[in-house]
């Protein structure tokens, strides 16, 4: 199960995956929301291709 923060800081909200430590950014709460899902799928893709080095 994901656990996600998601607060308002000045007029951007911030998301964040508090298993990961992946945070993102957007204008909406779903805008963040969205933006972090990209942004944990990169991160989840980079650290597969590190461990297989």
């Amino acid at each position: 199960m994901r656990r996600v923060r998601v607060w308002l800081e000045e007029d951007m909200y911030i998301a964040e995956d508090l298993l990961l430590g992946v945070v993102s950014q957007g204008r909406t709460v779903e805008e963040a929301v969205e933006n972090l899902r990209e942004a944990r799928d990169l991160y989840l893709e980079e650290a597969g291709e590190v461990e297989s080095v």
